[in-house]
């Protein structure tokens, strides 16, 4: 039987917004890779968009409805990056391991 301590956390929600979880021991497998590939994606929206937030507070014309949006954006982006933190450190815990 798997513990919770072994099943990975993945990068995406399931129906009313729970956590979905993969039980395997093949980190090259299928559905491993594609959870590797959705976080890389999802890392690289978040580096994006925090050079995004940086024009726009930069910029003296913006408007409460900009910043809305941008607030909006990052606090999506923030969710996505704290999964895949709390992903890898539990992986990281799971198999002793200092990389990932």
């Amino acid at each position: 039987m798997t513990t919770p301590d072994e099943l990975r956390l993945l990068p995406w929600s399931g129906p009313e917004g729970k956590p979905c979880y993969l039980s395997t021991e093949d980190s090259d497998g299928h559905m491993s890779r594609l959870a590797d590939n959705i976080e890389s994606v999802q890392l690289g929206m978040a580096a994006d968009l925090l050079e995004h937030a940086l024009e726009i507070l930069g910029d003296k014309d913006a408007g409460a409805e900009d910043l809305r949006v941008l607030a909006t954006d990052l606090t999506g982006a923030l969710q996505e990056t704290l999964r895949v933190a709390t992903s890898r450190g539990r992986r990281l815990r799971a198999s002793g391991s200092q990389r990932l």
